[in-house]
């Protein structure tokens, strides 16, 4: 089954709580009245593409019905795609990469969104499509959470370095860095804090970590990646903005897909927070995680198409 494939069956339960509930609701109306245009929006508030994203959008479509965009029921199911893929299209979401020299790439989030494991699938396909990839363990607050890692780098051959738990985050980082230079490295990825109960404290990590990584590579972090589980739905867009607060956020990174019916938080926090969607996980698999590619996830999200040619290596 190929990527593409996945993402279409990753967003099963997503696409029976908005796409086909917005079937059956057109289904049941000879002509667009009120009633109809509430049932959607209550639909897509249901299925967490958010309030505001939702009145955005209930907003289009009264304005397609007056400029006769939108002439029948049957007309919205294809109005409504067109508009959300422009949502998740607008301002790009390539994955920026060092002109020469090692590539870093911060990941951040909450314990339990998937940090560990997106660290541990990125390297697996930057690895896989050649590239030499480093794991730097600057999350020193678990150690569970450095050995996880560390069985995640051997999988995917990553070099990995670590410190003891406790260690200074800063300090990970600088070896990190020296080393990724030294050894000519492609890719350096680096796991942060991501605990937001003192988010002064996180800002301050967090900077500190951007000073020793600029004093050794001008430009870097290229990316630095917000972790979010899409199960928790408009918590992650609360998540995010906090985050937000606390960090130059480059780009999201979306896990669990699969295992909800709130896909639709993709629309919204692309919308409301103008935050670009990097990569989406859609299972448990090492190659279940892969870039962002709007079209395609309208697409899926639609159950249409194929995907498009450059979606397996939109993060190379």
């Amino acid at each position: 089954m190929g990527f593409f494939d996945r993402l279409k069956k990753g967003l099963a339960r997503t696409r029976e709580s908005l796409t086909a509930k917005i079937e059956k609701a057109i289904i049941g109306y000879a002509d667009i009245d009120d009633d109809l245009l509430d049932e959607l929006e209550e639909i897509m508030i249901m299925a967490d593409v958010g309030v505001t994203t939702t009145d955005k959008l209930m907003t289009d479509v009264r304005q397609g019905i007056k400029k006769k965009a939108i002439n029948k029921p049957e007309d919205l199911k294809p109005f409504l795609e067109a508009r959300i893929t422009e949502i998740l299209k607008a301002g790009g979401a390539g994955v920026r990469m060092a002109a020469n020299g090692s590539t870093v790439i911060l990941v951040i989030g909450v314990n339990g969104a998937g940090k560990t494991t997106t660290i541990g699938k990125l390297s697996a396909f930057y690895h896989y499509y050649g590239k030499s990839v480093m794991v730097a363990a600057a999350d020193t607050f678990r150690a569970a959470a450095i050995e996880q890692l560390e069985v995640w780098a051997q999988r995917s051959e990553a070099e990995f370095i670590r410190h003891e738990e406790g260690s200074d985050p800063a300090a990970v980082v600088y070896d990190a860095v020296k080393a990724a230079k030294a050894r000519n490295i492609d890719i350096l990825l680096v796991d942060t804090a991501g605990r937001l109960q003192t988010k002064s404290n996180l800002m301050a990590e967090l900077e500190k970590i951007n000073r020793v990584i600029q004093r050794e590579i001008p430009g870097a972090p290229h990316e630095t990646l917000l972790v979010l589980d899409a199960t928790t739905g408009q918590n992650a867009v609360s998540q995010a903005k906090l985050f937000t607060q606390a960090a130059p956020i480059t780009g999201v990174v979306l896990t669990k897909l699969d295992g909800t019916a709130k896909g639709g938080v993709v629309i919204g926090i692309k919308d409301e927070l103008n935050m670009p969607i990097k990569w989406i996980g859609v299972g448990e698999g090492i190659a279940d995680l892969r870039p962002f590619v709007a079209e395609d996830f309208a697409k899926a999200l639609f159950g249409e198409g194929k995907e498009t040619a450059e979606a397996a290596e939109d993060g190379i």
